[in-house]
């Protein structure tokens, strides 16, 4: 098989993450170019990577247009992930990989599956955290019943991001390009509620602004009713102070306990069926993204060799992008919400150019 060439657009810290893992399968990916309106950013990428004679550009139309590429990869702002998609989709015959939250709306998730499917282009949405060790032991555990039934499931995540955070970009902590402590810091652990744990019946979500001046919330708290029975609570902020306290998951069950942890669920805290397997099944992560995207690109390689083989499914991205909407729409209007109906906040992906304005390539 010949190497997969892709290209970044968007040279943030992110970006750096995915080329140093894509290093470790040099041989099966050529990673061609970078793109971001800030060129310094690329030079410095560029600058750590000479061997890899990355080509560099302000304008991924153009960098399209003059490369031979098989996939790229939109890194940038969340509320931008639209648009951009959309536009490659239309105007380009490319793959791509969407870093997470792959869009912030219902309704542009469906858009960009529909259009995907009419142009023949494939969609991989980045929910890294599915591929850490502990997470797919504990999938494993769960669906084998060794926990029993899951009676209890809860999500703390406690971090802190003070001011200086939300003021270095135009678009950080706003409900049109970011979205608050949910849909920023959470949104891994609130894929895994369901992916672990099954799909959600109803929640009922309080947001408030504690901890910054921004537009959305830095802290929400929700109760959420599983379809399978069981019943679950929520705490996420980045209100926590002076410093990031805790990132957990936990499953009471009728025949145990277990508690991911660490930075980025890479540790397995607690499992009562035996506590042996906490040190075996927990890695040490470096930096919060982990080594998931080194899964991902795997599956993805996986993926272009046997046609069968899938990434994450369409319908599985849609039920985490309507759960995240779930609790602000159920904050929104004050009362506990039914899943199912893809219901859309109204604020969450709202409409701001003067933001966009920053981040679009011009054609």
């Amino acid at each position: 098989m010949k190497k997969l060439k892709i290209a970044f657009i968007g040279a943030g810290r992110v970006t750096k993450h995915h080329i140093n893992l894509l290093k470790r399968l040099k041989q099966y990916f050529k990673i061609v170019a970078i793109c971001d309106l800030v060129e310094g950013k690329c030079d410095e990428i560029i600058k750590n990577n000479k061997s890899l004679f990355i080509k560099k550009y302000k304008n991924y139309h153009k960098m399209i247009n003059e490369c031979d590429l098989d996939i790229v990869a939109i890194l940038t702002p969340s509320g931008m992930h639209y648009e951009h998609t959309i536009d490659i989709i239309k105007n380009h015959k490319l793959d791509i990989i969407l870093e997470k939250p792959p869009a912030l709306r219902i309704t542009d998730i469906k858009h960009i599956y529909s259009l995907s499917k009419i142009k023949n282009i494939n969609i991989f949405p980045v929910f890294q955290n599915r591929y850490n060790k502990a997470v797919k032991f504990l999938k494993k555990s769960i669906s084998g019943g060794k926990l029993g039934k899951i009676n209890i499931c809860s999500v703390r995540v406690r971090w802190c991001r003070p001011q200086r955070y939300y003021d270095m970009s135009e678009w950080r902590g706003t409900y049109s390009h970011d979205g608050g402590a949910l849909t920023n810091q959470g949104i891994h652990h609130i894929d895994l509620l369901r992916y672990l744990n099954g799909e959600i019946k109803s929640v009922k979500a309080i947001m408030r602004t504690l901890g910054s001046k921004i537009e959305v919330e830095d802290t929400a708290l929700a109760t959420l009713h599983f379809k399978n029975g069981s019943i679950g609570t929520l705490e996420i902020t980045t209100a926590a102070r002076p410093d990031d306290f805790e990132a957990s998951i936990s499953f009471l069950g009728s025949k145990g306990m277990a508690q991911l942890g660490g930075v980025a669920v890479n540790n397995l805290d607690i499992y009562t069926p035996d506590d042996k397997m906490c040190k075996k099944y927990s890695e040490k992560f470096p930096i919060v993204y982990g080594f998931g995207h080194l899964e991902l690109y795997k599956k993805i390689l996986k993926f272009y060799k046997n046609r069968k083989s899938k990434v994450i499914e369409k319908n599985d991205c849609l039920k985490t992008i309507e759960l995240l909407n779930s609790f602000y729409v159920s904050s929104e209007l004050n009362k506990e919400i039914c899943l199912g109906k893809y219901l859309q906040s109204k604020n969450l992906g709202k409409k701001n150019e003067k933001i966009s304005k920053l981040y679009r390539f011009k054609k």
